[in-house]
């Protein structure tokens, strides 16, 4: 069939479709820039504040990890011991779940630390339904909680309790030749004392990450296990949460700082500026209006290339003392726009309603949709929110 068009029909043809592809690109957009959708599973009523996740039994399939047990997924109500944790008074004595196959078995072990037991310890996997052993690391002082960074950037995570008021180390899994885990670390102190918040990235642009604490940043030697670190007391943020982010927020090619109150109201960023040479900070407001920004994660939630923001509040973080204690629970992300951070609720209400984000959660693919769900402990229960995407 020969079919024969006018330069007229062509034009009009061509303009429906530009005007059809610009209709299809701006809700492409629309749905990019439109909320998440997320659907709220609770797991447990534990008021353990922290969470992890990682396939236990070698099945495949990722679990979730928290306190005294540890729940199979992928429906995660089958749940199994793993060993006591002490009780002192509202807390649970376990302020982090760090995964590491510590003794290089092949099975997936964890790092914890307490406050009031004033150690950092490694819990063993035993491969079975069985009790897991305790391993002490060190006799710290008092555990605010612990993280995980590549300090020396060889590829391997050392571990960074946050022990405020208490000298500040790290601490590095010791490995044989072939790179297997042998189950010992070795300790490196980089300050005399540390305050309550810590964070990990490179500040300055040599390469190096440094360390940001509350009362500024530790700058990096070129030998980070043996030479000194620098410090530069730039700034006080008072009891900062754990992570504080170092990351580029405005794209220009400076790495900024983003700090939530643990224990007080406010959630900021501080934009890097040099004048002179010298490095200066520019404080920005994200929320000032909630308190207990106690921990938080910058990672893409919504697959479009952009990183977000997660974080909230810590419910009952010191047993109702906090200013904002009374204020409603609330877990969020926050976008950046290019000028400022927006605020998205992923929940928010009174105990019960609300969902607060304890003192270490964890954000993973649980379903393998390819999308992040966010999964919180904390004093109102343990709870999964999964990412149902924003089309």
């Amino acid at each position: 069939m020969n079919i024969k068009m006018s330069k007229k029909s062509f034009f009009l043809l061509t303009i429906s479709l530009s005007c059809f592809a610009a209709q299809v690109l701006a809700q492409q957009k629309e749905r990019r820039s439109s909320p998440i959708r997320f659907e709220k599973k609770m797991i447990a009523s534990e008021s353990n504040e922290s969470v992890a996740v990682f396939d236990v039994d070698n099945d495949g399939k990722p679990d979730l990890i928290s306190g005294e047990f540890w729940y199979k997924g992928p429906e995660f109500f089958d749940r199994f011991y793993i060993g006591e944790v002490k009780r002192f008074r509202e807390y649970w004595d376990d302020f982090a779940t760090i995964p590491m196959d510590v003794n290089g078995d092949g099975k997936m072990d964890f790092i914890t630390g307490g406050w009031f037991n004033k150690s950092l310890i490694w819990r063993e996997n035993p491969g079975n339904n069985g009790p897991w052993k305790d391993h002490i690391i060190d006799e710290t002082g008092n555990v605010e909680t612990v993280r995980a960074w590549d300090v020396d950037n060889d590829g391997h995570p050392e571990i960074v309790p946050n022990n405020p008021n208490l000298p500040f180390r790290f601490y590095k899994l010791q490995r044989d030749k072939s790179g297997k885990a042998l189950g010992t670390f070795i300790k490196t102190q980089i300050a005399e004392k540390q305050g309550h918040g810590v964070g990990f990235g490179d500040l300055n642009g040599d390469g190096r990450g440094d360390f940001v604490i509350s009362s500024g940043w530790l700058e990096a030697p070129k030998d980070v296990m043996k030479d000194k670190w620098i410090a530069h007391n730039d700034f006080s943020f008072e009891d900062a949460s754990v992570p504080m982010i170092v990351t580029d927020v405005n794209g220009d090619s400076k790495n900024d700082i983003i700090v939530g109150q643990a224990h007080s109201y406010g959630l900021d960023w501080y934009e890097q500026t040099t004048k002179s040479g010298k490095i200066g900070w520019i404080k920005h407001n994200i929320d000032p209006f909630n308190s207990q920004f106690h921990t938080m994660d910058w990672v893409d939630l919504d697959g479009d290339g952009k990183m977000e923001l997660v974080t909230g509040k810590r419910y009952r973080a010191h047993n109702g003392g906090d200013p904002g204690e009374k204020d409603m629970v609330g877990l969020y992300y926050f976008q950046w726009n290019g000028e400022a951070f927006v605020k998205q609720i992923i929940s928010h209400g009174p105990y019960g309603v609300g969902k607060g984000i304890g003192v270490y959660f964890s954000i993973a693919d649980l379903r393998g949709t390819g999308r992040k769900d966010i999964i919180v402990a904390g004093k109102d229960g343990l709870c999964v929110f999964f990412n149902e995407g924003n089309n």
